[in-house]
């Protein structure tokens, strides 16, 4: 029997996985999700997501759905890097980003086709400007909401703690290790692999 060549795909078990899995994991956390929501909104009457542009796959900008963390307009009084002691943290902010809980939302992403649950980071445009040609191999898979880099760095905003300039910070101490491990899953991805970086890091996140 003949299929089509898009059937064919490995990307094709890997996008099923996504649309599969975000769909039961957006009904299985909606009470939480919606807790959340009720919080935020009640703390300061901002807006419940954080809608910051990045890029995606070959190089399309999207807009992620994140949980807002910080004060309202946080992008106009401080840099896209946040350190642990940053203040422009809102008080159910700190709980969120502790329980990693703001990340949540990506499912949505994820469901669209803008994301998926493996794959690098997604970066600002600003970063991926600095991309040199062997590093822009980044972009030819989906974003994803964990990689290896994901759980080696799983304390990112306590390394930028005390930092007077976290943009230029992450740039130096933390940007170059995580292009690293982006590329060895580029280079390395499977179905199973992006189950076994899911189940680690559902280990890291209970182990808390």
């Amino acid at each position: 029997m003949c299929f089509p060549k898009y059937l064919l795909s490995p990307n094709i078990p890997k996008r099923l996985f996504d649309i599969v899995f975000s769909s039961f994991g957006l009904i299985l956390t909606f009470p939480v999700l919606l807790v959340l929501a009720i919080l935020i909104k009640k703390e300061d009457g901002g807006s419940v997501f954080y809608r910051g542009v990045r890029v995606g796959r070959y190089g399309k900008l999207f807009k992620i759905f994140k949980f807002r963390t910080m004060v309202i307009d946080a992008e106009k009084i401080g840099g896209t890097s946040t350190a642990d002691d940053d203040p422009r943290i809102t008080r159910i902010g700190k709980f969120i980003r502790k329980c990693k809980l703001d990340e949540l939302p990506q499912l949505i992403n994820v469901l669209r086709g803008e994301m998926s649950f493996v794959g690098p980071r997604p970066q600002v445009q600003w970063a991926v400007e600095l991309y040199n040609e062997k590093e822009k191999k980044l972009l030819t898979v989906r974003p994803g909401i964990t990689d290896y880099a994901s759980i080696k760095f799983k304390n990112e905003a306590e390394i930028l703690k005390g930092s007077s300039n976290p943009d230029k910070d992450y740039l130096e101490k933390i940007a170059p290790e995580k292009t690293r491990l982006g590329l060895e899953y580029v280079k390395n991805s499977s179905l199973w692999l992006d189950v076994k970086l899911i189940v680690t890091t559902l280990k890291v996140i209970f182990e808390k």
